[in-house]
């Protein structure tokens, strides 16, 4: 029990900072990125520092969903990692405790933090959402600062454009200033040309002061483009010294919370679910009106249905159908008719069904932007718990792939964790777009990134716990080439220390029958098979299974010996596998029913004849080996014999 509580402590331990540290890197990459994507709206406004920490605070509380899974799992990863690859871990499990007892406290710690997150989505983050929102939208509206460039048009003043050439940065004196007063609804502007000018603000950061020194103004008087003196009017003014007053808002006007507040981003989820039962009733009442109305529209100038008011409200009866005699046709009526006559009811029918289809697709716009708030408003509530079980998800992927791959620090772990999140973000992003037009359901696009990586934490987690070689390329390669049907080499060495000696007469004895075996494989299937030899049985699972056996018989024989020669020629014996391909059923009747299924058995005949083909190759390898290691042998026995006698 006390070994547990320090297996527990040491855990939470060296998970806790390095959880910490990934959390804050995280963290600021993310708010870089922020950044960036809004770096026009700050830069140039002359904010004051309080209000851009303000909002990099609100940003970063918007931004924990993002930065959460992805620190969770780059501290799993390097926490198991680093004890993967010091040997801890296997120390652990030497000792009998499993990984998922290794696991369990951060189990524990990081259900506690999903729980956290999921308040914290659900009472934090849309309050930080409406304060960040109202910032950003509030700095996006304020003028920018004044920096008036030398020798180019500076246009940031509304309705003006100054020209200056030179200016004093310590005095703030302008020269030569050349100001284009573009207000007006006119084709010519008034010019104001000066030696020296100085920019300032009213007390109140409402007016631009601009006080001009030796210079003109020119001003076009004839604005509508005529003179009845049949010239054009103008003013010229010369002044010593002349003060504009332009207007020009430089305060920071921070807007009203509460427009921000009403939308989607700053509701918990029974205000959203308030919202989304109001605009669904306001749906389903405007659906049954349109409906309404279209069941009471009379059919052929005859009323189907009438309205009847009774005390609950509005109710349509059915009328009472016409008694006749017998039915009437039509098609007979019409063509009775003369064509002009055909043509004016045709059209008259085909403009009233106009008529209804316009008036229902107005009356069906309010229905689309409805629906649209309604899907915002299920979006931003299934959010409120996508994250926390995203938490759980990257857990148990990071975790057990740390304890596979045994790599620690911020190399490897860094490199598997932003591709695996970079795949979560793809289909995240994908499905909320879905989820948002409308082209997927709104859970199904919402959980569309979690769906796909369970079942890849699932598997982790059962081959990290089995001990599976998940990242073995042996594995995979002897895979494919079962699959493909490629060779295998055999890898021999001389042993130092040998227990069990070869006997010649034993080894010869082996490789004569192995010998022999492979000459009956082959005298038996000495050719090609047709496609319903091929379908009917293929070659010999037993007999095939016996030789794969006696060669490995062989190899594992041979291995002991104290000859080089030996082992290397041994290395030669081929590696006989016993592929679906040579043997597709082992039922007649089954085969040829699966021969017949055309063209799908035609291809895997002609993949099954040349595995066949390379298989009888290397029996044939085998029993050529076989017969020069008898050589080897028999050389190396009569050798031994004439040293004995000598």
């Amino acid at each position: 029990m006390v070994i547990v509580k320090r297996l527990y402590r040491f855990m939470l331990q060296t998970f806790t900072p390095l959880f910490l540290m990934t959390f804050f890197i995280c963290m600021f990459i993310v708010i870089m990125q922020f950044l960036w994507s809004h770096i026009e709206d700050l830069v140039g406004k002359g904010v004051t520092m309080d209000v851009l920490a303000e909002l990099f605070f609100y940003a970063a509380l918007t931004l924990v969903p993002l930065a959460l899974p992805l620190s969770i799992l780059l501290a799993s990863l390097m926490t198991f990692g680093n004890l993967g690859e010091h040997v801890e871990l296997t120390a652990m499990k030497s000792s009998g405790i499993s990984l998922f007892k290794v696991m369990r406290p951060l189990i524990v710690l990081i259900s506690l933090v999903s729980i956290g997150a999921f308040f914290f989505q659900n009472y934090v983050q849309p309050q930080a959402q409406v304060k960040m929102w109202t910032l950003l939208f509030s700095l996006r509206q304020k003028s920018p600062a004044l920096d008036i460039p030398e020798g180019s048009v500076y246009t940031q003043i509304p309705g003006y454009n100054l020209y200056v050439k030179k200016k004093n940065a310590d005095t703030g004196q302008l020269y030569n200033v050349l100001i284009y007063d573009v207000s007006r609804l006119s084709a010519y502007p008034r010019i104001v040309a000066a030696d020296s000018g100085r920019l300032s603000f009213t007390p109140d950061k409402l007016h631009l002061v601009l006080d001009l020194y030796h210079g003109n103004w020119y001003e076009e008087m004839n604005q509508s483009g005529t003179s009845k003196l049949g010239d054009e009017l103008y003013r010229r003014e010369t002044f010593t010294d002349k003060r504009i007053l332009i207007p020009y808002d430089a305060t920071f006007t921070r807007l009203d919370d509460e427009t921000m507040r009403q939308q989607y981003v700053g509701k918990n989820i029974s205000e959203l679910q308030q919202t989304i039962d109001s605009v669904q009733q306001r749906v389903d009442s405007t659906a049954q009106d349109i409906a309404f109305e279209l069941r009471a529209r009379p059919l052929c100038g005859l009323p189907l249905r009438t309205v009847k008011y009774t005390e609950k409200g509005q109710e349509q009866v059915p009328v009472k159908p016409v008694a006749m005699e017998k039915p009437i046709d039509l098609q007979e009526l019409i063509s009775a008719l003369p064509l002009t006559s055909q043509l004016s009811i045709t059209r008259q029918a085909l403009s009233k069904a106009e008529m209804a289809k316009q008036d229902c697709e107005f009356r069906g716009f309010s229905l689309v932007d409805d629906n649209a708030v309604i899907r915002r408003h299920k979006i931003e509530m299934q959010k409120k718990f996508t994250l926390s079980l995203a938490c759980l998800i990257f857990f148990f992927i990071g975790a057990p792939l740390g304890a596979i791959i045994r790599k620690g620090g911020l190399g490897t772990p860094i490199v598997i964790s932003v591709m695996l999140f970079i795949v979560y973000y793809i289909f995240d992003n994908t499905g909320y777009k879905m989820a948002r037009d409308g082209r997927w359901p709104v859970w199904e696009g919402i959980w569309l990134s979690s769906a796909i990586l369970l079942p890849l934490g699932i598997f982790l987690t059962y081959k990290a716990i089995n001990d599976s070689a998940v990242f073995n390329p042996d594995a995979y390669r002897n895979f494919f080439r079962r699959i493909t049907g490629l060779h295998q080499v055999r890898k021999l060495e001389l042993k130092e220390v040998v227990i069990n000696e070869v006997e010649p007469s034993v080894a010869i004895s082996m490789l004569e029958k192995l010998n022999d075996n492979c000459t009956l494989f082959l005298s038996r299937y000495d050719k090609r098979q047709s496609f319903l030899e091929y379908w009917g049985g293929g070659y010999d699972k037993a007999m095939l299974t016996s030789l794969q056996k006696e060669v490995d018989e062989v190899v594992d024989y041979l291995g002991n010996s104290r000859e080089q020669i030996v082992i290397n020629k041994v290395m030669d014996f081929p590696v006989l596998r016993n592929l679906l391909t040579y043997h597709p059923t082992g039922n007649r009747r089954v085969g040829y029913a699966l021969g017949a299924l055309l063209p799908l058995s035609v291809p895997f005949y002609l993949i099954g004849i040349r595995h066949q083909r390379v298989l009888r190759q290397d029996i044939s390898t085998t029993g050529r080996v076989a017969r020069d290691v008898i050589d080897i042998l028999e050389r190396t026995e009569n050798s031994e014999d004439n040293n004995d006698r000598e």
